[in-house]
């Protein structure tokens, strides 16, 4: 916790020592924010005396709190003779803490170098160099709206290295107040809508991983995860044994009990208890498990979840709080072969899909209780009829989709502009065909894709019982340089009353490729209401990852499967990208403004560019979470859910 906001408040002090809460207590609060450097205080030597009587003042009065960790001089100052006398001060009057500052550096004026959004490498190239002190971030990892992708990367330096002693994510809540609209909406009001008078930058007091009602947004989840310090690896799964390492400098294990669920194909098939925990601090420990895999169909995926749960309530954390937990994987999933197949009842003969090409705008498929249609001018799937359901909404089109609505860190990396082509790229159609081939109906689109260079195509497979294979593949023009993309995908409405959702994949939080460490691979049921998170400003939100199969139902249980040859990313949302998008720049919106939609909209990826979160002003996901321009290709089956009347 930083503390520049409360620096003449015993109160507060008071409560992180009773809490057990960690502070850096700012000596030099008067410099916070205001460019209080050197020249400064040059200028008005009263101002000078009465800054250093203040910082003596501070430093005397919370001596006596173990909160307090270490002091700090003070936030985005400048550096000179008053500072270097401030940390001389201190250092004399208190030899048992240390002192930072930022602007320091590492010079003999600060303990610790303590910088603000040092990116991966840089923190690599220091924990690797010859300075001793430790490296602290006093701002890292900033929080602004949908974020904290590739948290994980600066806790694997931490961890690897022991000069890196972590950071402080700014920051801890988004800072918005109720507030009203010109129409009367509550909202969270930030800087723009207060009054004509307002100095805003946006949304940018909104960068916290608590929202300001003390909600955990989605990233908190995250962070949570990685600041755990209990972790299990595997030793020996085939034997039942795991390895735990207690992270802790200062306990053993004996206050907490470990819960073991075996789960086959998502579905939990078998748990257990370990009462005792004898690990000491430091300490790594093997445990042996008594779970049992022989009788289990050796097709299913098998995963180890644990969770290390309190004994007895301590402080805020009443008994039962899981404060540690993991996911191992005892047998990897293996995707199915993407093959469709008719389906066929004993002595009962296929009925063989049917193509008319006489409608001058639709290419009609007719089955036994199925029609599909595809529009002739641009070749895309607009109508999908199964047993009376209608699974597309009037007007939807099934389409290649590669945006997203920007998020902030988006914004601030000017994404929004950079990866324009990809936002309602033109897809010139070249070839539409049709065939029955294995008594199936196939068509098949081609397309230039004008404003970027290459190809795209797309086939479509469609068996006895109206069962969809889709494949969309795009061939790059390697000559060209086209910017990257948010993801490669497709999208498309079904009806309002297609509202839940069942999938086998990672929840029950959304989680994108660089985020989605916290998040446990499992079945989960969910509306899709729940779906959509209310960032402070509308943006891109609600998908989950490495989805094995996903189901859109309505309240009868029917609807439509989807499952690929690969784990794949999905979302579902009352919500359009255009209704969360705010162009080309941010706008003064608010996410209770966005109408919502008469619709489910949803999407299918291969893959989703990450989020990012090393600053909200210019970084952008490390490479192997970014979608370079090359060639891709997505392949789903679309199955019916329906139950007939007998």
């Amino acid at each position: 916790v930083r503390t520049c906001h409360y620096p003449d408040d015993n109160r507060w002090y008071d409560l992180c020592d009773q809490y057990g809460l960690y502070v850096v207590a700012e000596a030099n609060v008067e410099s916070h924010g205001m460019g209080y450097g050197d020249k400064t205080l040059a200028k008005n030597p009263s101002y000078a005396k009465a800054h250093l009587e203040r910082n003596e003042r501070n430093v005397q009065r919370g001596y006596n709190h173990p909160s307090i960790i270490f002091w700090s001089l003070g936030n985005e100052a400048g550096m000179g003779p008053n500072f270097e006398k401030c940390y001389t001060w201190i250092k004399n009057e208190d030899k048992s803490r240390a002192v930072q500052y930022e602007q320091a550096r590492t010079s003999e004026f600060t303990d610790i170098f303590c910088p603000m959004y040092y990116g991966y490498d840089a923190c690599v190239k220091y924990s690797e160099g010859n300075i001793q002190k430790p490296l602290i971030q006093c701002e890292y990892a900033h929080a602004m709206g949908n974020s904290q992708g590739g948290f994980k990367e600066y806790w694997d330096i931490i961890r690897k290295y022991p000069k890196y002693q972590g950071g402080f994510i700014w920051d801890f809540v988004d800072q918005s107040c109720h507030w009203k609209n010109k129409d009367g909406v509550d909202i969270y009001g930030y800087g723009g809508d207060f009054n004509k008078y307002d100095g805003s930058d946006n949304n940018f007091c909104d960068n916290g991983l608590i929202s300001p009602d003390r909600v955990p947004n989605p990233h908190a989840y995250e962070v949570g995860y990685f600041y755990q310090n209990i972790w299990t690896t595997v030793a020996d799964l085939a034997k039942g044994e795991i390895n735990i390492f207690n992270e802790n400098f200062f306990r053993d294990l004996s206050a907490y009990y470990m819960e073991w669920k075996l789960l086959a194909n998502g579905e939990v098939v078998q748990t257990g208890i370990v009462s005792e925990l004898k690990v000491a601090p430091q300490q790594t420990v093997k445990v042996q498990l008594p779970f049992d895999t022989k009788n289990i169909c050796p097709c299913k995926e098998l995963l180890l979840n644990v969770s290390y749960k309190l004994k007895a309530a301590e402080t805020l954390l009443p008994a039962g709080t899981t404060i540690a937990y993991d996911q191992l994987s005892i047998r990897d999933y293996k995707a199915p072969e993407l093959k469709l197949e008719n389906q066929q009842t004993s002595n009962v003969a296929v009925i063989v899909p049917t193509i008319q090409d006489n409608d001058r705008n639709y290419l009609i498929v007719n089955g036994e209780d199925f029609t599909l249609e595809f529009n002739k001018h641009n070749g895309y799937l607009c109508r999908y009829d199964v047993n009376g359901m209608q699974l597309m909404e009037d007007g939807s089109l099934l389409t290649p989709n590669f945006w997203r609505a920007p998020t902030d860190n988006d914004y601030g990396a000017g994404l929004q502009n950079r990866y324009a082509a990809w936002k309602n790229p033109v897809l010139k159609l070249t070839s539409l065909k049709h065939a029955i081939e294995n008594e199936q109906a196939v068509v098949r689109a081609e397309y230039d894709m004008q404003s970027i260079g290459g190809k795209l195509f797309l086939t479509y497979t469609i068996n006895n019982l109206g069962a969809v294979k889709v494949n969309q593949k795009m061939v790059a023009d390697k000559s060209k340089k086209v910017s990257e993309m948010f993801r490669f995908g497709m999208q498309f409405r079904m009806p309002l009353a297609f509202n839940e959702i069942e999938y086998y994949g990672r929840g029950p939080v959304e989680n994108y490729s660089d985020r989605n460490h916290a998040a446990m691979l499992g079945k989960y049921r969910q509306t899709v209401e729940e779906q959509f998170y209310p960032y402070i400003r509308p943006q891109e939100t609600g998908t989950k990852t490495d989805i094995r199969w996903w189901r859109l139902l309505n309240i009868g249980g029917n609807g439509l499967q989807f499952v690929s040859d690969a784990p794949f990313s999905a979302s579902a949302l009352n919500y359009t990208i255009e209704s969360l998008d705010d162009g080309a720049g941010k706008d003064q919106r608010h996410s209770p403004e966005v109408e919502k939609a008469n619709f489910t909209n949803f999407c299918i990826d291969k893959a989703q560019t990450g989020l990012a979160c090393v600053n909200s002003w210019g970084a952008i996901p490390l490479e192997k979470y970014r979608l370079p321009y090359q060639d891709y290709e997505l392949s789903f089956i679309m199955t019916p859910v329906y139950h007939k009347l007998k």
